[in-house]
C-alpha cells in the first residue's frame, strides 16, 4: 500500500528558506514519479516540481526554477523540496503525490497523495 507523509512546513519570513520532506513507502521506486504540488487559498492546485525515480530527472514550474530544488535520499525513501528565496506568493499547502507514471506537473495524473503541510511566508 502506497503511503506518503509530508513534513517541514512552517512560517518563514520573505527571503527565507524551508525544506519539505515526503517520506514514501509501498512503492516500486524505479517505476514511479513523485511530484510536489501546492494550493493557495482560493486558487487551484498547481504543480511545483517532479522527481523521476528511474533516472533522477527533475522538473520545475517556471516560477520556482532557480529557487526550489527537488532531491531524494534513497536510504530514507524520502524526497525533499528545498525552497529558498521564498516570497508571500509561495504561501500554500504543499502536497506530495506519486504514481507509476512519467513525471508531470499535472495533478490529475497522480492517485496517491499525502496529507499536506502548510507553508506561510510573511512579508
Amino acid at each position: 500500500q502506497v503511503h506518503l507523509a509530508e513534513s517541514g512546513g512552517g512560517l518563514v519570513q520573505a527571503g527565507g528558506s524551508l525544506r519539505l520532506s515526503c517520506a514514501a513507502s509501498g512503492l516500486t521506486f524505479n517505476r514511479y514519479a513523485l511530484g510536489w504540488f501546492r494550493q493557495a487559498p482560493g486558487k487551484e492546485r498547481e504543480g511545483v516540481s517532479c522527481f523521476q525515480f528511474s533516472d533522477d530527472s527533475t522538473y520545475y514550474r517556471d516560477s520556482v526554477k532557480g529557487r526550489f530544488t527537488i532531491s531524494r535520499d534513497k536510504t530514507k525513501n524520502t524526497v525533499y523540496l528545498q525552497m529558498t528565496s521564498l516570497t508571500p506568493e509561495d504561501t500554500a499547502v504543499y502536497y506530495c503525490a506519486t504514481d507509476r507514471i512519467p513525471c508531470t506537473l499535472f495533478d490529475g495524473s497522480f492517485d496517491y497523495w499525502g496529507q499536506g503541510t502548510q507553508v506561510t511566508v510573511s512579508s
